[in-house]
């Protein structure tokens, strides 16, 4: 395994708890096209990350997240993820894909999630 994965996922979740759009930013490529889930129309560039991210935010403390890696290659991530909501008694299954530019931010992110019953 390499490194690459799981920097981003480390830095992805410092942006989740932190909600600092420069830690946001740090993540994607000025271009990246960011899928919160496998249907949904792209937020593209960093602008619109950091808007609809804020918009959709979670508060720090909110969640806890395990993951593993399933693919790691210079151009490719791919992690199974669980995301949980205490607070709401919710979990959630991820398949987080990301693809990566050559400097290690993602330019392309989807979260494929399912709630579980």
């Amino acid at each position: 395994m390499t490194e690459r994965i799981a920097s981003w996922i480390e830095g992805y979740r410092t942006a989740w708890e932190s909600n600092d759009p420069a830690d946001i930013v740090a993540l994607f490529t000025e271009d990246a096209e960011y899928r919160d889930g496998p249907s949904t129309p792209p937020w593209v560039g960093h602008d619109d990350i950091v808007v609809k991210w804020l918009e959709a935010r979670d508060e720090p403390g909110d969640t806890t997240f395990t993951w593993q890696v399933l693919v790691d290659t210079p151009e490719l991530g791919v992690a199974q993820c669980v995301s949980e909501y205490p607070r709401q008694s919710k979990i959630y299954d991820n398949l987080w894909v990301v693809r990566f530019a050559p400097d290690g931010r993602a330019s392309s992110f989807t979260d494929w999630f399912v709630l579980r019953d």
